[in-house]
Parts: structure tokens; sequence; C-alpha cells
């Protein structure tokens, strides 16, 4: 019996070799031996051509994207990633765009010891979903609502260059090629922070990633946890681009709200202030403290001159926002 088209697809892009799994692609389902003693973490993202990436996107960076994202959420949660589904709908079987794509999903999946376990190929508008599950120790999650009242708040990475470089391909915000290639990384191909989720489930409190914005996701963990927090655009983690720019509101507003930094935020008691700062060196990027947890709900932010600012949009709204086609 000859084998469908569909099948010899994905057998020729995304049937690769497993590390953690009994039984891999190419049955009704996969077979997992979760290490004993030990918590399943699961989530799922989904990106659509025209609401997430451009429609021509590079299609190896977009592999790695597609991945990198679904990891960053283990990484909010203190979990070892180790098992992903791949769920696509192609307009086409497009052989090179699928051999590039399936390229940088695999360079990701490689870097962070990950195996591609099954799902599903249909033709369709352009869409990708992947699910991630990875392992966790009882009770070691990294939950947002689990923050207290004088928590040191703190972000990994710098903040904004995703946002600047999307608007600089949109044409809102002039940049000059040079500038636009040392930002543009950000937006293409995020670097999960899996280690620093792993080194600080024993130290923090609560945690998220920044997917949607800064204060958009930090204000989700402070709803969940019934706190409120104060923070200092001076202290956030910014590269010497933005620096150039942070007077500028337009700027600030992309730092602050901007989304697609994949970066963790992540509140811890005082007294693990300094353990935590050493992570920057280790790392290898930079760990910043940016304010702390207070009683009183909302989220005060505090401008370069110490004044109250007042935020126009505080993250990326799925319903209402698009990378035009």
């Amino acid at each position: 019996m000859t084998s469908s088209p569909e099948f010899d697809l994905i057998a020729r892009h995304f049937t690769r070799a497993t590390r953690h799994t009994t039984l891999g692609i190419g049955d009704d389902a996969a077979l997992l031996d979760i290490t004993p003693g030990m918590q399943l973490a699961v989530s799922a993202d989904m990106l659509v051509a025209g609401t997430h990436f451009f429609p021509d996107a590079d299609p190896r960076l977009l592999g790695w994207k597609s991945l990198a994202v679904n990891l960053s959420d283990m990484a909010a949660m203190g979990a070892l990633p180790k098992w992903a589904t791949l769920a696509i709908a192609l307009p086409a079987a497009d052989q090179a765009w699928l051999s590039a794509f399936s390229a940088g999903l695999f360079a990701c999946a490689n870097r962070y010891q990950v195996d591609l376990i099954g799902g599903d190929t249909t033709r369709g508008p352009l869409a990708i979903s992947v699910q991630i599950m990875g392992e966790v120790a009882p009770g070691k999650a990294l939950k947002r609502s689990g923050a207290k009242v004088g928590d040191d708040i703190w972000v990994s990475g710098t903040l904004g260059n995703a946002a600047l470089a999307l608007a600089a391909l949109q044409q809102r915000y002039a940049l000059s090629a040079e500038e636009l290639e040392s930002c543009i990384s950000a937006l293409h191909q995020p670097t999960p922070r899996v280690e620093l989720g792993l080194l600080i489930n024993m130290m923090a409190h609560s945690a998220i990633d920044i997917s949607d914005g800064l204060l958009a996701d930090l204000g989700h963990l402070l709803k969940a946890s019934a706190t409120g927090a104060e923070i200092h655009l001076g202290r956030l983690p910014i590269s010497r681009l933005m620096h150039q720019r942070m007077t500028e509101p337009a700027v600030q507003q992309m730092v602050l709200a901007g989304g697609d930094d994949y970066e963790l935020c992540f509140t811890a008691p005082a007294r693990n202030h300094g353990e935590i700062a050493k992570l920057a060196g280790l790392l290898g990027f930079p760990v910043s403290c940016i304010g702390q947890v207070t009683a009183t709900p909302g989220l005060t932010v505090r401008n370069l001159d110490q004044s109250i600012m007042q935020v126009s949009q505080h993250g990326y709204d799925h319903f209402n926002q698009a990378i035009p086609a």
C-alpha cells in the first residue's frame, strides 16, 4: 500500500529521533514515560499569518519562534521542557518552505532537548499551533498567584527591541538598516529563558513570561496574586539602541507594552536579591530588579523623573491588533 502525501510530508520534514519518548511520530498517539514523582506541565500557543507574523516571514526563523514562544511558557513555570506536538495548516505543500521551517523548528528543539512527538497537518490559511509539555517537581511550579507584598520584581534580558523592530518594519518608526539589524532578532528569533526558570523555581514566589507587554503580563500576575506593584521606568533593562531614545513617549510605550519580548518577569523575596543578581553573570544576560510588590491594588509606573506615568496602552490585544498582510 502506498503512503499518502500527508504522511510523506510528515516523514520527510517532521520525523526525527527522540530523546525522552517511548513511542513518537508514526502511530495514532505518542507514548511518554513521566519521571516518577514529577508533575506534567502543559501549554499551547497558536501563531497565525497576518496576526502574529508577516505572511512572507522567513520560514526558518518562523520555525524557531513557533517552538520558542512555547518554551517561554515552560520557563515561566520553572519546568523542564521535554515534548512538543505541532499542528499546522498550510496553503500548499511547499517543500522548500517546509524544509526551512522544520530546520528552524528542530534547531530550537535540539538547543533545548525537546522531542517533537506528533501533531497534524492540513490545507488552509497558514497557522501554526504548538503544544509543549514538560516536568516540574510537585509544589515547585512557579505560578502567577504566588507574589507576596514586599517581593522584588525582576525582569530578564532586555525589553522593547521586538516592538521597535516591528514598528520599523511597519514603517511606524524610522530606523537605519544597521539599527534594524541590531534589534530584529528579538522579534524573529526570541530566546526562551528556560535555564533561568529552572534556577529561580526555588527562589521566586511567582513568574510569568512577557509576551503581550510588561504592563499587561505583570498586571495578570498581580491580579492573580491580589497584590499591586510599583515599578520604575529607569530600572527597566533596555538595549543601547533603546536607551538612546528612551525620552520619546513612543519608545517608552514599546518598552512598557510592546510585547513579543518573551522574557521572564518574576517576583522573589528581598532576602534572595543578592543571589538572584548573581545569575546575570552565570547566564550571560541581564536579570534586573525593576520594582516591588505592594499591598495597594494596581500598577504604578514611575517615570524617569520619578513622577507617576500615565500609560495609554498596557499590552497587545489579540482581537484588535494584527500584523498587516
